[in-house]
């Protein structure tokens, strides 16, 4: 008989890499899910993993049977989740990606009151840059700045974000100050590397209408290219939700070249042909008032905690 607590243990594995991640993430010892992955292979009467002294890696089956697998739970927790909201509760896990630096600044204070008005939630938040898969990485939800990149997701505005470029008052008295997108080749960067160059665009202006600056940084995480920027290594395109303090220190300057940078959005998104979970409806709710329309760090008010 297939058992739902070694489904799961499966999962946390393919997902982690490993037992050992799998057990700090599942709070299980190593031994516990290597029993439990033990007795699914038998129910199944298939191998799920190659195993080797250095990583674990799927079989076949274990690909075709990952699929399933996260659907099994995803359907359970929804399940859960649906007698929970029944009952005016929102319950179960919910598991979501976001960037570093927006996790860190804005999203973290904003979610601690959620978490404390619904203790029925587990939530997991994973900080990382990269351009997760929502769905193959078992995430409910991914919450990014910019373009959305993936098309299989469905996404719902949280914030507008404004992009300005910037340079410390030091790098423009030893460099001068650019004045128009002309001037901006005889300039240094700094470079968000999970975009790079083509990343500054501006409004009503081609892509190819205009040399980008040789890098003198590229970097993929914006809380360094902050600091790199406070440094005087270059010119940087960053968003006022990260540059927003420093530019009202004055630490930081904001370069006025007759062009403003592209408008972009803070966005959560979910895998498509998924439905919206209640505590995910609730949850953008309440990041929506908590940042505000205009979001606070462009009025410079305090956020609303909900």
């Amino acid at each position: 008989m297939l058992k739902l607590e070694g489904i799961a243990s499966f999962v946390a594995t393919a997902q982690e890499g490993s037992m050992s991640a799998a057990a700090r993430r599942l709070q299980l010892s190593k031994s516990v899910i290597s029993e439990r992955l033990a007795d699914l292979e038998s129910a199944l009467g298939a191998p799920l993993f190659h195993r080797t002294t250095r990583k674990l890696s799927l079989t076949e089956d274990g690909a075709a049977f990952l699929e399933r697998a996260l659907r099994i739970l995803r359907e359970v927790d929804e399940a859960a989740a649906e007698l929970g909201e029944r009952r005016g509760r929102l319950t179960g896990p919910m598991r979501l990606s976001a960037g570093v630096a927006f996790g860190h600044l804005h999203l973290g204070p904003a979610l601690y009151p959620f978490l404390r008005k619904h203790p029925g939630i587990s939530l997991t938040l994973e900080l990382d840059d990269r351009q997760v898969d929502a769905s193959a990485e078992g995430f409910d939800a991914v919450i990014r700045h910019g373009a959305i990149a993936d098309s299989r997701l469905v996404a719902w505005t949280l914030a507008s974000s404004r992009r300005c470029l910037v340079a410390s008052p030091a790098y423009l008295r030893r460099q001068g100050r650019p004045k128009s997108l002309d001037d901006l080749g005889r300039h240094r960067a700094v470079y968000y590397l999970n975009r790079g160059a083509a990343d500054w665009r501006f409004e009503d202006v081609r892509s190819d209408a205009f040399q980008r600056p040789p890098a003198a940084l590229r970097v993929n995480n914006g809380d360094m290219m902050l600091d790199a920027t406070l440094a005087g290594l270059g010119l940087a395109l960053l968003p006022t939700f990260i540059a927003g303090p420093a530019l009202a220190a004055g630490s930081l300057v904001e370069v006025q070249i007759g062009e403003a940078a592209a408008p972009e959005s803070i966005y959560v998104a979910h895998p498509e042909g998924r439905r919206a979970s209640a505590k995910l409806r609730a949850l953008v709710d309440c990041l929506r008032k908590s940042f505000g329309n205009p979001p606070y760090w462009e009025t410079g008010t305090a956020p609303l905690r909900p």
